[in-house]
């Protein structure tokens, strides 16, 4: 029997519910948001995390700002939806999925002729967006799961299930549900993604709910394991993607493709074309968001370090499109040196 399907994300028209990430595996915890500045803190605290689940979110904030919004006057409106559609498109630099979003729902509220339209295009563009993101995951994971077989060991990275694109589907770990749906046998192997712990504590209750075997290794075990022939292939999300294929993932991402292709190993990218932002010719200017250090001196809210100590805190890190074996969209798959043409195609014709 297959499992009920996560629904971290639902819209309820007046307000967004969202499974708060912060609380799990220890909470099964839903906030009902009511403003675009409540989904925003959302997005900023990673409540809801994840570039496709943050880029439907986003839309959500949107429409619940246009729908809360207490005037007829058009122009007073639209003054005060251009302001709630920068506060939601800075929550978070680095996944272009937020921008593209609030970008998306802008360009509709510019074409409604009274505020009533306008509310009513909004929402409407919203489910859109969330209805072709759950689509889009479905594909990307049917397509990722020929690149896998049966009885393969599948290191994989930070969390990129359902939890991180608000659909039945997540992207990296998608096309592993979508493999073993197909009857692959498969082992995961969850980093767990230090500082925050997203693989420790997300991808691994993903896969307890989903039935899928995993362990859960430390970071700095995957070396060691690529190195001793007990991985088979290495699977990631992405939160933006360059012209070039260059990609920006959760820091340490960029370790791992060197450790892979240093032992033959291929690495995988999964993400959704939402995630591609053309406007970027190489990953050196896609912008890494630096978070609070207490995040790094801390786990789960307890000190680890000397009071005082310095810490960095870059959370993401980009991998050059040559140590990526193949990029999964739900458009499919592409190899190695044919990223740049494939995508400056794509994009042509994608309704970005």
């Amino acid at each position: 029997m297959s499992a009920k399907p996560l629904r971290p994300i639902q819209f309820l028209g007046d307000s967004l519910r969202l499974l708060d990430q912060t609380r799990l595996p220890f909470e099964e915890v839903y906030l009902d948001l009511f403003t675009e500045e409540a989904v925003a803190a959302a997005i900023r605290e990673m409540r809801v995390r994840g570039a496709p689940a943050i880029g439907v979110a986003a839309a959500y904030g949107v429409a619940l700002a246009a729908r809360h919004l207490d005037t007829t006057d058009k122009a007073v409106f639209m003054q005060a939806l251009k302001a709630a559609c920068q506060r939601l498109s800075t929550a978070r630099p680095t996944a272009v999925n937020l921008g593209w979003a609030v970008a998306r729902l802008w360009r509709v509220a510019l074409e409604g002729s009274d505020v009533a339209a306008v509310k009513e295009a909004l929402s409407d563009e919203a489910l859109r967006i969330d209805g072709e993101n759950q689509e889009a995951n479905r594909q990307l994971a049917q397509h990722g799961a020929t690149l896998l077989a049966a009885g393969q060991r599948v290191l994989t990275h930070c969390n990129t299930g359902a939890l991180a694109t608000g659909a039945p589907y997540g992207t990296a770990l998608g096309v592993i549900q979508a493999a073993w749906e197909q009857g692959k046998r498969l082992h995961v192997l969850v980093d767990e993604t230090r500082p925050l712990l997203q693989g420790a504590r997300l991808t691994t209750w993903e896969l307890q709910h989903l039935g899928i075997p995993c362990s859960l290794v430390v970071d700095g075990a995957a070396g060691h394991l690529l190195k001793r022939g007990a991985v088979d292939a290495v699977i990631v999300g992405a939160d933006r993607i360059a012209a070039n294929g260059d990609t920006a993932n959760k820091i340490g991402t960029y370790t791992l493709a060197v450790m892979a292709w240093q032992h033959g190993v291929p690495f995988y990218v999964a993400a959704p074309t939402s995630t591609i932002d053309a406007s970027l010719a190489t990953g050196e200017a896609i912008p890494i968001e630096e978070r609070d250090p207490e995040e790094v001196r801390t786990v789960l809210g307890r000190r680890i370090a000397p009071e005082g100590v310095e810490a960095l805190n870059p959370a993401f890190d980009v991998t050059p499109h040559e140590l990526i074996t193949a990029i999964i969209t739900e458009r499919g798959v592409v190899r190695g040196p044919e990223y740049g043409v494939w995508m400056a195609g794509m994009m042509r014709t994608a309704d970005v």
